[in-house]
Protein backbone atom coordinates (compact mmCIF):
# COMPACT_ATOMS: atom_id res chain seq x y z
CA UNK A 1 0.00 0.00 0.00
CA UNK A 2 1.47 3.35 -1.05
CA UNK A 3 1.61 6.36 1.25
CA UNK A 4 2.04 10.07 0.75
CA UNK A 5 3.79 12.96 2.49
CA UNK A 6 0.40 13.80 3.98
CA UNK A 7 0.31 10.35 5.61
CA UNK A 8 3.78 10.91 7.06
CA UNK A 9 2.66 14.25 8.48
CA UNK A 10 -0.51 12.69 9.94
CA UNK A 11 1.50 9.94 11.61
CA UNK A 12 3.92 12.49 13.00
CA UNK A 13 1.06 14.56 14.47
CA UNK A 14 -0.52 11.42 15.91
CA UNK A 15 2.60 10.07 17.59
CA UNK A 16 4.91 13.06 18.03
CA UNK A 17 7.76 11.09 16.44
CA UNK A 18 10.28 12.46 13.96
CA UNK A 19 9.53 12.73 10.25
CA UNK A 20 12.11 10.14 9.22
CA UNK A 21 10.92 7.72 11.90
CA UNK A 22 7.36 8.09 10.63
CA UNK A 23 8.44 7.52 7.02
CA UNK A 24 10.32 4.37 8.04
CA UNK A 25 7.32 3.14 10.04
CA UNK A 26 4.95 3.58 7.10
CA UNK A 27 7.42 1.81 4.83
CA UNK A 28 7.70 -1.12 7.25
CA UNK A 29 3.89 -1.21 7.60
CA UNK A 30 3.31 -0.96 3.82
CA UNK A 31 1.39 2.27 4.31
CA UNK A 32 -1.00 0.92 6.97
CA UNK A 33 -1.42 3.73 9.54
CA UNK A 34 -2.39 1.50 12.48
CA UNK A 35 0.47 -0.89 11.86
CA UNK A 36 2.83 2.08 11.55
CA UNK A 37 1.69 3.32 14.98
CA UNK A 38 2.31 -0.15 16.37
CA UNK A 39 5.75 -0.20 14.78
CA UNK A 40 6.65 3.13 16.36
CA UNK A 41 5.37 1.99 19.73
CA UNK A 42 7.41 -1.19 19.46
CA UNK A 43 10.47 0.86 18.60
CA UNK A 44 9.63 3.24 21.42
CA UNK A 45 9.39 0.39 23.87
CA UNK A 46 12.85 -0.77 22.83
CA UNK A 47 14.17 2.75 23.36
CA UNK A 48 12.29 2.98 26.64
CA UNK A 49 14.25 0.04 28.01
CA UNK A 50 17.46 1.99 27.40
CA UNK A 51 16.00 5.13 28.96
CA UNK A 52 14.77 3.30 32.06
CA UNK A 53 18.25 3.28 33.56
CA UNK A 54 18.69 7.02 33.21
CA UNK A 55 18.27 9.25 36.23
CA UNK A 56 14.85 10.91 36.52
CA UNK A 57 14.98 13.32 39.45
CA UNK A 58 13.20 16.34 37.97
CA UNK A 59 9.47 16.45 37.29
CA UNK A 60 6.61 17.70 39.44
CA UNK A 61 4.86 17.19 42.74
CA UNK A 62 1.19 17.66 41.89
CA UNK A 63 -1.81 17.87 44.21
CA UNK A 64 -5.54 18.22 43.62
CA UNK A 65 -8.93 17.44 45.11
CA UNK A 66 -12.27 16.61 43.58
CA UNK A 67 -14.80 19.44 43.18
CA UNK A 68 -16.35 18.72 46.59
CA UNK A 69 -13.02 18.61 48.41
CA UNK A 70 -13.84 15.16 49.78
CA UNK A 71 -11.04 13.27 48.01
CA UNK A 72 -7.50 14.53 47.52
CA UNK A 73 -4.35 13.21 45.86
CA UNK A 74 -0.71 14.22 45.92
CA UNK A 75 1.57 12.52 43.38
CA UNK A 76 5.17 12.83 42.24
CA UNK A 77 6.09 12.02 38.64
CA UNK A 78 9.73 12.36 37.64
CA UNK A 79 11.48 13.18 34.38
CA UNK A 80 15.12 13.73 33.50
CA UNK A 81 15.03 17.48 32.94
CA UNK A 82 13.18 20.51 34.24
CA UNK A 83 12.44 21.43 30.62
CA UNK A 84 10.28 18.32 30.18
CA UNK A 85 8.61 18.95 33.53
CA UNK A 86 7.22 22.17 32.03
CA UNK A 87 5.98 20.37 28.91
CA UNK A 88 2.19 20.56 28.55
CA UNK A 89 1.89 16.89 27.51
CA UNK A 90 3.89 15.79 30.56
CA UNK A 91 1.76 17.93 32.88
CA UNK A 92 -1.44 16.57 31.31
CA UNK A 93 -0.18 13.02 31.90
CA UNK A 94 0.53 13.81 35.56
CA UNK A 95 -3.03 15.09 36.01
CA UNK A 96 -4.43 11.98 34.33
CA UNK A 97 -2.47 9.90 36.85
CA UNK A 98 -3.85 11.98 39.73
CA UNK A 99 -7.41 11.64 38.42
CA UNK A 100 -6.99 7.88 38.08
CA UNK A 101 -5.74 7.59 41.67
CA UNK A 102 -8.62 9.76 42.84
CA UNK A 103 -11.30 7.73 41.09
CA UNK A 104 -9.93 4.17 41.27
CA UNK A 105 -7.92 4.20 44.52
CA UNK A 106 -5.07 1.86 43.47
CA UNK A 107 -3.00 0.38 46.28
CA UNK A 108 0.41 1.39 44.94
CA UNK A 109 2.29 2.53 41.84
CA UNK A 110 2.25 -0.96 40.32
CA UNK A 111 -1.53 -1.11 40.71
CA UNK A 112 -1.87 2.38 39.24
CA UNK A 113 0.09 1.36 36.15
CA UNK A 114 -2.37 -1.49 35.59
CA UNK A 115 -5.43 0.81 35.84
CA UNK A 116 -7.25 1.98 32.73
CA UNK A 117 -6.47 5.69 32.84
CA UNK A 118 -9.33 8.06 33.57
CA UNK A 119 -10.60 9.51 30.29
CA UNK A 120 -8.76 6.92 28.19
CA UNK A 121 -9.09 3.36 26.92
CA UNK A 122 -5.38 2.70 27.58
CA UNK A 123 -3.75 1.69 30.82
CA UNK A 124 -1.63 4.19 32.72
CA UNK A 125 1.38 2.02 31.85
CA UNK A 126 0.61 2.28 28.12
CA UNK A 127 0.23 6.06 28.38
CA UNK A 128 3.50 6.27 30.30
CA UNK A 129 5.36 4.35 27.61
CA UNK A 130 3.81 6.55 24.93
CA UNK A 131 5.06 9.65 26.77
CA UNK A 132 8.56 8.17 26.99
CA UNK A 133 8.39 7.53 23.24
CA UNK A 134 7.14 10.96 22.22
CA UNK A 135 8.96 13.09 24.80
CA UNK A 136 12.22 11.16 24.64
CA UNK A 137 13.10 11.04 28.32
CA UNK A 138 12.84 8.52 31.11
CA UNK A 139 9.64 9.21 33.06
CA UNK A 140 8.67 7.50 36.32
CA UNK A 141 5.64 7.63 38.57
CA UNK A 142 7.39 7.62 41.93
CA UNK A 143 4.73 7.80 44.64
CA UNK A 144 1.27 9.04 45.59
CA UNK A 145 -1.10 9.35 48.54
CA UNK A 146 -4.89 9.57 48.47
CA UNK A 147 -7.10 10.93 51.28
CA UNK A 148 -10.85 10.89 51.83
CA UNK A 149 -12.43 13.40 54.20
CA UNK A 150 -12.23 17.19 54.10
CA UNK A 151 -9.13 17.66 51.98
CA UNK A 152 -7.21 20.72 50.79
CA UNK A 153 -4.53 20.60 48.08
CA UNK A 154 -1.72 23.08 47.57
CA UNK A 155 1.01 23.32 44.92
CA UNK A 156 4.03 25.52 45.56
CA UNK A 157 6.48 26.95 43.01
CA UNK A 158 4.87 25.39 39.93
CA UNK A 159 5.17 21.84 41.18
CA UNK A 160 8.35 21.91 43.25
CA UNK A 161 6.25 21.02 46.31
CA UNK A 162 2.82 19.40 46.53
CA UNK A 163 0.78 19.17 49.74
CA UNK A 164 -2.52 17.62 50.78
CA UNK A 165 -4.04 18.01 54.24
CA UNK A 166 -6.95 16.03 55.66
CA UNK A 167 -9.26 17.62 58.26
CA UNK A 168 -12.06 16.44 60.51
CA UNK A 169 -14.50 19.36 60.74
CA UNK A 170 -18.12 20.42 60.63
CA UNK A 171 -17.37 23.83 59.05
CA UNK A 172 -15.88 22.71 55.72
CA UNK A 173 -18.66 24.50 53.81
CA UNK A 174 -17.74 27.91 55.24
CA UNK A 175 -15.46 30.33 53.37
CA UNK A 176 -13.34 30.97 56.43
CA UNK A 177 -12.41 27.30 56.58
CA UNK A 178 -10.97 27.32 53.07
CA UNK A 179 -8.73 30.26 53.96
CA UNK A 180 -7.61 28.51 57.15
CA UNK A 181 -6.99 25.19 55.36
CA UNK A 182 -4.85 26.84 52.69
CA UNK A 183 -2.83 28.55 55.44
CA UNK A 184 -2.13 25.16 57.01
CA UNK A 185 -1.09 23.68 53.66
CA UNK A 186 1.23 26.64 53.05
CA UNK A 187 2.70 26.18 56.56
CA UNK A 188 3.50 22.57 55.70
CA UNK A 189 5.06 23.56 52.37
CA UNK A 190 7.21 26.26 53.97
CA UNK A 191 8.29 24.68 57.27
CA UNK A 192 8.24 20.98 56.32
CA UNK A 193 7.18 19.40 59.63
CA UNK A 194 8.18 15.78 60.09
CA UNK A 195 5.17 14.82 62.22
CA UNK A 196 1.59 15.87 62.87
CA UNK A 197 1.80 15.95 66.67
CA UNK A 198 3.72 14.52 69.65
CA UNK A 199 1.81 11.25 69.44
CA UNK A 200 3.03 10.79 65.86
CA UNK A 201 6.69 10.69 66.95
CA UNK A 202 7.64 7.04 67.33
CA UNK A 203 9.30 5.81 70.52
CA UNK A 204 12.32 4.77 68.46
CA UNK A 205 12.68 8.27 66.98
CA UNK A 206 12.30 9.88 70.40
CA UNK A 207 14.88 7.62 72.02
CA UNK A 208 17.32 8.28 69.19
CA UNK A 209 16.86 12.04 69.61
CA UNK A 210 17.27 11.80 73.40
CA UNK A 211 20.51 9.84 72.96
CA UNK A 212 21.96 12.48 70.65
CA UNK A 213 20.90 15.35 72.91
CA UNK A 214 22.27 13.61 76.01
CA UNK A 215 25.65 13.21 74.33
CA UNK A 216 25.58 16.90 73.39
CA UNK A 217 24.81 17.96 76.97
CA UNK A 218 27.55 15.75 78.43
CA UNK A 219 30.06 16.99 75.86
CA UNK A 220 29.20 20.54 76.91
CA UNK A 221 30.41 19.61 80.42
CA UNK A 222 27.03 19.75 82.13
CA UNK A 223 26.69 17.65 85.34
CA UNK A 224 25.00 14.26 84.83
CA UNK A 225 22.56 15.14 87.63
CA UNK A 226 20.92 17.88 85.56
CA UNK A 227 21.53 16.39 82.10
CA UNK A 228 18.14 14.69 82.02
CA UNK A 229 16.26 17.94 82.77
CA UNK A 230 18.22 19.78 80.07
CA UNK A 231 17.49 17.03 77.56
CA UNK A 232 13.75 17.11 78.31
CA UNK A 233 13.79 20.85 77.69
CA UNK A 234 15.47 20.25 74.35
CA UNK A 235 12.91 17.57 73.50
CA UNK A 236 10.22 20.20 74.03
CA UNK A 237 11.99 22.39 71.48
CA UNK A 238 12.26 19.39 69.12
CA UNK A 239 8.48 18.94 69.25
CA UNK A 240 7.91 22.65 68.52
CA UNK A 241 10.17 22.51 65.49
CA UNK A 242 9.10 19.17 64.02
CA UNK A 243 5.42 18.65 64.93
CA UNK A 244 2.96 20.64 62.82
CA UNK A 245 0.44 21.44 65.55
CA UNK A 246 3.24 22.56 67.92
CA UNK A 247 4.87 24.90 65.40
CA UNK A 248 4.70 28.68 65.46
CA UNK A 249 2.18 29.78 62.83
CA UNK A 250 4.18 31.37 60.00
CA UNK A 251 1.64 34.13 59.30
CA UNK A 252 1.33 35.19 62.96
CA UNK A 253 4.25 34.36 65.26
CA UNK A 254 2.12 35.09 68.33
CA UNK A 255 0.17 31.87 67.67
CA UNK A 256 0.94 28.19 67.36
CA UNK A 257 -0.80 26.15 64.66
CA UNK A 258 -2.99 24.63 67.39
CA UNK A 259 -4.03 28.08 68.64
CA UNK A 260 -4.76 29.26 65.09
CA UNK A 261 -6.86 26.12 64.53
CA UNK A 262 -8.82 26.58 67.76
CA UNK A 263 -9.39 30.30 67.09
CA UNK A 264 -10.68 29.59 63.60
CA UNK A 265 -13.00 26.81 64.81
CA UNK A 266 -14.45 29.16 67.44
CA UNK A 267 -14.97 31.97 64.91
CA UNK A 268 -16.75 29.59 62.53
CA UNK A 269 -18.87 28.04 65.28
CA UNK A 270 -17.67 24.47 65.00
CA UNK A 271 -14.70 22.19 65.41
CA UNK A 272 -11.56 21.57 63.33
CA UNK A 273 -8.98 18.85 63.76
CA UNK A 274 -5.99 18.24 61.49
CA UNK A 275 -6.06 14.50 60.77
CA UNK A 276 -3.00 14.02 58.59
CA UNK A 277 -0.89 15.58 55.84
CA UNK A 278 1.58 14.66 53.10
CA UNK A 279 4.23 16.92 51.64
CA UNK A 280 6.13 15.86 48.51
CA UNK A 281 9.09 17.79 47.17
CA UNK A 282 10.13 16.78 43.69
CA UNK A 283 13.32 14.75 43.56
CA UNK A 284 13.88 14.65 47.32
CA UNK A 285 16.15 11.75 48.19
CA UNK A 286 16.93 11.00 44.55
CA UNK A 287 20.32 11.15 42.90
CA UNK A 288 20.54 14.16 40.61
CA UNK A 289 21.77 13.87 37.07
CA UNK A 290 25.03 15.67 36.30
CA UNK A 291 25.22 16.66 32.66
CA UNK A 292 28.51 17.03 30.84
CA UNK A 293 27.74 18.98 27.69
CA UNK A 294 31.09 18.19 26.03
CA UNK A 295 30.60 14.45 26.58
CA UNK A 296 27.05 14.66 25.29
CA UNK A 297 28.13 16.36 22.06
CA UNK A 298 30.98 13.87 21.63
CA UNK A 299 28.57 10.94 22.01
CA UNK A 300 26.28 12.40 19.34
CA UNK A 301 28.99 12.60 16.68
CA UNK A 302 30.40 9.09 17.22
Amino acid sequence: MAFTAKDVKALREKTGCGMMDCKKALTEADGDMDKAVDFLREQGLAKQEKKSGRIAAEGVAFAKTNAEGTVGVVIEVNAETDFVAKNADFQAFVEICANTVMEQNPADVEALLACVATGSTDTVDALLKDKILTIGENIKIRRFVRYEGNVIAYIHAAGRIGVIVNFDTDVADKDGFKTYAKDIAMQIAAINPSFLDKASVSAETLEHEKKILTEQVINEGKPAAIAEKIVMGKIGKYYKENCLVEQVFVKDSSLTVTQYTNNTAKELGGYIRIVDFVRYEKGEGLEKREDNFADEVASMVK
